[in-house]
């Protein structure tokens, strides 16, 4: 296929190299050299280009900005063309956006990703689809090049809900995990050897794994940063308001990771919650014995 990819970051940039391997050529904007392709002066220019746009940016403003702004991908789309949003954003606005594609004639599915940037590279992705299903067809070729388990949630949105519900699950067990490893260590235990028992236990996860080592070893290199699942945990805070629905958990850690911004770990991986819990000032007072 034809393909518009907008917005090449630390997930963007693999998804679009596993594309070019599969053979579909590229149209390119907001990224940088490294992935073979047309590299477009705009969006629309991507659109006009292709058959299918696919973006993949951080924000709600950055893909409304992206899709409606001056030489966005209103203006360079044909019709019976496809967009896939692959970015985490919010729900409310991913209808609007739909609903404004689909005037123009086009077909639209939100499709937003889990697996951070190790399922990117390795094309094992978890992608949630938003849309209609005869449209979702269209598009599993290019779903199952980028990822495996691959799930159509529902209509308009869906995605993007199936998506906040996830990095609520995530952000809160990454919490969870980070609250033990600081207890193991304060109550005198080693927590790598306490992570290690716990592996073999009900507490086992990808989680604890992956993160859990991050946290014992201090490798705090951005997979997925801190910053961005903020804004992520902010969608669902701002949903439940919506929805008269109380998520205290999901605030807390919400306010937890403000926390952690304010102290400059914004652009560090989100199992840097770590870090942010060890100087809270009462974790900082002198160890006593149990």
């Amino acid at each position: 296929m034809r393909i518009g990819f907008v917005g090449l970051g630390v997930m963007g940039m693999p998804m679009a190299a596993n594309l070019v391997a599969a053979g579909h050529e590229l149209a390119v904007y907001r990224g940088r050299d490294g992935v073979d392709g047309h590299h477009c002066d705009s969006a629309a220019d991507a659109a006009e280009r292709s058959e299918v746009v696919i973006l993949m940016l951080p924000d709600t403003p950055d893909v409304e900005n992206a899709l409606f702004g001056p030489d966005g991908v209103a203006e360079g789309i044909r019709p019976g063309s496809l967009v896939i949003d692959m970015s985490s954003i919010s729900p409310t606005a991913t209808r609007s956006f739909a609903e404004r594609i689909e005037k123009l004639g086009c077909d639209y599915l939100d499709a937003p990703v889990s697996g951070g940037e190790v399922g990117a590279q390795q094309a094992t992705l978890t992608i949630m689809v938003g849309g209609r299903p005869d449209v979702f067809e269209r598009a599993r070729p290019l779903f199952e090049t980028l990822g495996k388990n691959i799930t159509l949630i529902g209509g308009a949105g869906a995605g993007q809900t199936a998506k906040v519900a996830n990095q609520i699950v995530v952000g809160l067990t990454i919490e969870a995990v980070a609250e033990a490893l600081l207890f193991a260590e304060r109550a005198g235990a080693d927590p790598a050897v306490v992570r290690q028992a716990l592996m073999g236990g009900f507490a086992s996860s990808r989680i604890l794994e992956l993160h859990g080592e991050r946290m014992v070893n201090r490798t705090f290199d951005p997979g997925f940063r801190i910053r961005l699942h903020r804004k992520d945990l902010m969608l669902a805070v701002q949903a439940a308001a919506e929805l008269d629905l109380a998520l205290p958990n999901t605030a807390a850690t919400q306010q937890l990771m403000n926390a952690a911004i304010a102290d400059g770990d914004g652009d560090l991986d989100h199992s840097a919650l770590y870090k942010t819990l060890r100087r809270q000032p009462r974790n900082q007072a002198p160890r006593r014995s149990p």
